[in-house]
């Protein structure tokens, strides 16, 4: 187990202003994408420009191809070859260095991390045949290491500071999904099948992973926390069907074995065959990707709903319509949970090349049945921008606000748990603390592109009310965000 960090705030506050400093002194290069986030297994944004050439383009929706910005340059020409016969790795590496020095249950320092690796193999290529044409596999796995901050020093399971912590099992080689995908008639229809994180298909953004925060990273909630949409590292078995009519609309589904574990394939990721499994979540989404003026600005509107056909525990009710909490009988279960989202970002102004180069407004909302599940509501907005207006096109700058409510069945069963002097009932989040309600993210950031494959992101941000309740105060947080494409 990685040890925490303690160090003195006006330590971890030199060093980071240090590190902007030098940041912003390094010349700015140019490169193939400016804008997106770099993180593996977090929908680079490349991929969004496969997303706005899929006619003329076959190939994967939502993998590789990557950048050509990495650390190791060409890999003293393994890369290329490699390329040109159709495989695609990838190498990460992703830290996460965050501290409050003001508010939540005590003042902290904590680091969390991981190492990934990802394959994406064009099998056309590697056999240089048309029977395999337009056929990929795609393969992850990480090793994740540190302590949450929000879990340790806040006081807050809903809204995590470090987009990477947890869920990855404490294990050498966590797997988050290996399965293929084949594309038909110029890329109008393509299939996935195999192990999948539902998240990381449906209610998608690559500018999801540009904020630190794990409630919006890499899948906003309340989906993501659920057993049929789990999110990245998390898979489920299962295939998606991406249809598109025309090269701006899209509609999408998909049907994936619900485990009704805490962890999906175990804490390792790989034990597919876990018991329990017979029942599906069946999400579909819509899309609409338009191009907008003489600068082609790129738009995203996407509207979706899912279906989980399982039965779960009721968080008040007893069989008889009484809180269980005080009466101690068996919990009611309900069949089927369902869930709903709408989501959408725009360019408004391009300042070069590339579908993220340039001022992007975002904004979505996502509900998730109350009966079941502790938070029901969660409303983002928020923009971002290139540095390409003062001479960095590498650097990018982004705000967030995000607004999530707990159910009202969630706050029920507290309300009952208060009245019978018992222990809070942990949730999907984890651990509760008070009686929840909302709680409010504020969220900053300026991400500095300072070697080739190498970024720094300064990071603030204020959490409202943290865990949902009044029990700790806001907590001011200051992060350190570092990236590197080995």
């Amino acid at each position: 187990m990685t040890k925490r960090i303690f160090f003195p705030f006006r330590t971890f506050w030199l060093f980071a202003f240090l590190l902007l400093s030098v940041a912003s002194a390094l010349p700015a290069r140019a490169q193939l994408l400016p804008g997106g986030n770099s993180s593996i297994g977090l929908l680079p944004s490349l991929e969004v420009d496969n997303e706005a050439n899929l006619v003329e383009d076959p190939g994967p929706l939502f993998s590789a191809p990557y950048g050509k910005d990495h650390f190791f340059g060409n890999w003293g020409g393994a890369q290329p070859w490699l390329l040109s016969h159709g495989i695609h790795i990838l190498a990460d590496v992703h830290e996460e260095l965050a501290g409050n020095f003001r508010g939540g249950r005590r003042q902290g320092v904590t680091n969390a991390g991981q190492v990934g690796v990802e394959l994406d193999v064009d099998w056309g290529k590697l056999t240089n045949t048309d029977l395999f044409r337009n056929l990929w596999t795609h393969m992850m796995v990480v090793n994740g290491h540190g302590r949450s901050l929000s879990n340790d020093y806040i006081g807050d399971s809903i809204g995590g500071v470090q987009q990477i912590y947890g869920a990855r099992g404490n294990v050498v080689a966590h797997l988050v999904y290996l399965y293929a995908e084949h594309s038909f008639f110029q890329n109008r229809v393509d299939i996935s099948a195999g192990w999948i994180p539902p998240g990381s298909f449906f209610a998608a953004s690559p500018l999801f992973c540009m904020y630190m925060n794990v409630a919006m990273c890499g899948n906003p909630a309340p989906t993501k926390y659920t057993e049929g949409s789990r999110d990245w590292p998390s898979g489920n078995l299962g295939f998606v069907v991406r249809v598109m009519p025309t090269s701006n609309t899209y509609i999408m589904g998909a049907l994936f074995a619900v485990s009704p574990h805490a962890f999906n394939g175990g804490i390792s990721g790989w034990a597919w065959a876990q018991d329990g499994l017979g029942k599906f979540s069946s999400p579909v989404e819509v899309g609409w990707l338009p191009k907008f003026g003489k600068d082609h600005l790129n738009g995203h509107y996407k509207a979706g709903f899912g279906y989980d056909n399982s039965s779960y525990p009721d968080l008040v009710d007893d069989i008889h319509g009484n809180a269980w909490i005080e009466t101690g009988m068996p919990k009611r279960y309900r069949a089927g949970r369902a869930s709903a989202w709408v989501m959408a970002d725009q360019m408004l102004v391009r300042n070069g090349e590339g579908p993220t180069n340039g001022l992007i407004a975002l904004a979505g909302w996502m509900w998730s049945d109350g009966h079941t599940t502790a938070m029901s509501h969660h409303i983002w907005a928020g923009m971002v921008e290139t540095g390409a207006r003062w001479g960095r096109p590498m650097d990018s700058v982004g705000i967030m606000y995000q607004w999530e409510l707990m159910s009202r069945a969630s706050t029920l069963q507290q309300e009952a748990a208060s009245m019978a002097g018992v222990p809070f009932p942990s949730n999907q989040w984890g651990r509760v603390w008070g009686i929840q309600s909302h709680e409010n993210i504020y969220e900053v950031f300026y991400n500095a592109h300072v070697a080739p494959g190498i970024s720094l992101q300064p990071d603030f941000q204020y959490i409202n009310r943290p865990g949902g309740s009044t029990v700790f105060h806001d907590a001011a947080v200051m992060g350190l965000q570092f990236n590197a494409v080995l």
